[in-house]
């Protein structure tokens, strides 16, 4: 199934105020990106002093402050809402955008702010499972007109969820995922959208592998998944401005993912082939994070990024 090729706009809200975040995302809605991702954490790892908005709250209000876009989450972790009232989040924000949430799930992972905020931190694997029947739960709340389950950690009975999403079935559910047992396999059964993190980019035909593997176990065509990336964009308007970005980019994101094997790095010219290189493992989607998103001109690499990048693909 050939895709065509668009760009996300990846806002980790880390110190940045709502109108700088709105900013962003009407400059974005304006060059033509697909949509805009925001995070889902308590605070920033080894940064927990610097302001961290909300992340439901802040995808209300980018739904509010703009038209096309469409407003995505990467990830919601899933052990922070029950999944039947994260339906109901959902659908009704679905309602709210005019269609145009995606739903982004993930499992969570970030020990200390479980800890820090009163929530149990279960094993990876039952953080899995909880996963799979959050899943499980909100394609029901979303599809039936009162919906019951009975799981190993969640159990609802006769729950109503009016309205229902605008889009139909539902809107697009993208997991975020690495762990092939059990994530992948979920992936497999349920996603719309599978986001390859950007710390396994450099595995991504490997995941893309078993997750084909976990689809002919369970039935389905693995091409009706589309493949998303989290990827590190450093670009500079020639070499000399790239150069002048690199190792910043490799001081600030290599926590991230190793840059040198998954960033989309050098001139406009050089991104362009790096997408290219991309799609042509299956990547449809591109889920950026700009390597100067914390500083002032970062509206001018947007634009460049526009200009100079994107007409190539359309």
């Amino acid at each position: 199934m050939t895709r065509p090729i668009q760009f996300g706009l990846f806002q980790p809200q880390v110190g940045l105020p709502f109108p700088a975040i709105s900013e962003r995302a009407l400059a974005c809605e304006e060059a033509g990106f697909h949509s805009i991702w925001v995070t889902d954490h308590m605070w920033v790892g080894g940064l927990p002093q610097i302001d961290f908005l909300e992340g439901w709250t802040l995808m209300s209000a980018l739904a509010a402050a703009t038209n096309t876009i469409r407003i995505g989450s990467l990830v919601m972790c899933n052990s922070f809402r029950n999944p039947a009232f994260l339906a109901k989040m959902a659908a009704s924000l679905d309602n709210i955008s005019q269609g145009r949430l995606e739903l982004g799930l993930g499992a969570g992972w970030m020990k200390a702010e479980y800890l820090g905020y009163g929530y149990e931190f279960p094993s990876g694997g039952t953080r899995a499972n909880q996963l799979k029947e959050g899943v499980e739960i909100i394609k029901k709340m979303f599809t039936e007109d009162k919906a019951s389950y009975q799981g190993e950690h969640y159990t609802i009975s006769n729950a109503y969820n009016n309205p229902k999403p605008v889009q139909q079935p539902y809107p697009p559910i993208t997991i975020g995922a690495a762990a092939e047992r059990k994530m992948l396999k979920t992936v497999a059964q349920h996603a719309d959208r599978w986001n390859c993190p950007a710390a396994v980019a450099h595995r991504l035909e490997k995941k893309w592998g078993v997750i084909t593997e976990h689809c002919n176990t369970v039935g389905r065509d693995p091409q009706e998944i589309e493949i998303s990336e989290q990827v590190v964009v450093v670009l500079g308007k020639d070499e000399p401005a790239f150069e002048a970005k690199w190792p910043i980019a490799k001081k600030t994101l290599g926590r991230l993912a190793d840059l040198d094997k998954t960033a989309l790095r050098g001139t406009p010219a050089q991104v362009i082939e790096g997408i290219k290189e991309k799609n042509a493992k299956g990547v449809s989607l591109f889920t950026m994070v700009f390597s100067d998103m914390a500083q002032d001109d970062f509206l001018d690499t947007l634009e460049l990024f526009a200009s100079e990048v994107m007409p190539a693909f359309r």
